[in-house]
């Protein structure tokens, strides 16, 4: 017991007050991120929307990430990360008390799209905070611990927007207005004299960026490597679309247990997360990382088909969270070890596009699937994609 208690306060050492304020920056955000995961139902429920509408104004969502994950990464390499994540924090805050006013399915696509644009241009910007105020060797932990205060704050937050859903689902919107405010002033306070002070050269997977600074877009290695990385996104994202309405169709399950359900994932994140990352790092590869995670991601979503109780819910999305912890951060670490200090705006700014695009085909794809097939064909094809993308993976970010 000792050894595990030593192991976990390891995993924690060596990290600068720098990344701790950033990951409380993000963990007061993500705490009022109550909109997305209830957007679905709250289309479903409250505006009566179809399935296959749902999935065109959570495609223009996708749409609105793609987009502001590109100029999100543009701006940051041209005015500095501070900037790009003030305004993103602050512009966010009318647009979202003002979404409960748009009740078509055109409208309210066009709203969620800028929302969206602005949200995810903060996302590259973030980025690039965490890996310049992080020692090199601390680089992936540096990224488990924000992505630790977004999963603590997804914990959080979807649990409160259940409760706040059940009352209104005007107030879900006024919520995360509120967490974005907050987490603006947070971030101000502390890095407004702070940004551009560390500098560090970054450490790079056998190919050193400081010898080799071109644009992401022409690094073959790396456009394949955020390919697959786009295709594990996204099933992965499937835990904001589909998932949620699987709960409450096949399930019955109302907005409170589908908060809970959604905060229990962000639990096992914030639990087992450094820990994790922190063994992996010592005892896994970045390939071999990357490639457990994307295999245990198939594993969840093959269980959710089986037709047992509510177990199956709960082990299907804590392996799911397990496969994000194993997955996602080493990505991350992956792609600011091959960019230049010139160039990590551009590359970060490629990996969160790679995310971001998952926004567009995920619920775009998933909800047709289902609306068409049935949930069990969805779960199963998603699955099997999973495991070749686990192999692609693992070859892609071995050679590279």
């Amino acid at each position: 017991m000792k050894a595990f208690i030593r192991l976990y306060i390891d995993a924690y050492r060596g990290l600068s007050r720098p990344a701790w304020m950033l990951a409380l920056v993000m963990l007061v955000n993500r705490t009022g991120a109550m909109v997305l995961p209830f957007l679905g139902i709250y289309m479903t429920q409250a505006l009566n929307f179809t399935i296959r509408e749902v999935g065109v104004v959570l495609a223009c969502f996708g749409l609105g990430a793609v987009t502001g994950s590109w100029l999100g990464g543009w701006l940051t390499d041209r005015f500095g990360n501070f900037w790009v994540q003030t305004l993103s924090l602050l512009v966010s805050v009318p647009l979202f008390l003002v979404t409960p006013l748009f009740t078509s399915v055109e409208t309210l696509a066009i709203v969620i799209y800028l929302l969206s644009v602005v949200t995810e241009s903060f996302r590259p910007a973030n980025s690039v905070s965490v890996a310049r105020y992080a020692r090199p060797e601390n680089i992936t932990r540096a990224f488990s611990l924000n992505r630790m205060a977004i999963n603590l704050g997804f914990s959080i937050g979807p649990a409160m927007g259940g409760f706040l859903a059940s009352i209104s689902y005007h107030w879900i919107f006024y919520g995360n207005a509120l967490g974005a405010f907050i987490a603006a002033l947070i971030f101000i306070v502390f890095f407004a004299k702070r940004k551009g002070t560390v500098r560090h050269k970054s450490t790079d997977i056998k190919t050193t960026a400081s010898t080799r600074p071109q644009s992401p877009y022409r690094d073959r290695a790396f456009l394949l490597f955020s390919l697959l990385c786009c295709i594990y996104a996204i099933c992965f994202f499937q835990l904001l679309s589909t998932l949620p309405l699987f709960y409450q169709k096949t399930h019955a399950l109302d907005e409170k247990h589908v908060g809970i359900l959604l905060g229990f994932s962000g639990f096992v994140v914030v639990v087992f997360e450094m820990l994790l990352v922190h063994i992996a790092e010592r005892r896994l590869s970045y390939a071999t990382s990357i490639f457990w995670g994307t295999a245990l991601c198939a594993v969840s979503f093959a269980m959710l088909p089986m037709p047992t109780g509510y177990w199956v819910l709960y082990a299907s999305i804590f392996l799911m969270s397990i496969s994000e912890i194993l997955a996602m951060p080493f990505m991350a670490s992956v792609a600011v070890q091959r960019a230049s200090r010139q160039t990590q705006g551009a590359y970060m700014g490629l990996n969160a596009l790679a995310f971001s695009t998952a926004h567009v085909f995920s619920p775009f794809l998933g909800t047709r699937i289902a609306d068409s097939y049935g949930f069990g064909l969805l779960w199963w094809s998603t699955s099997v994609v999973l495991v070749g993308v686990s192999i692609g993976l693992y070859v892609v970010v071995r050679k590279m």
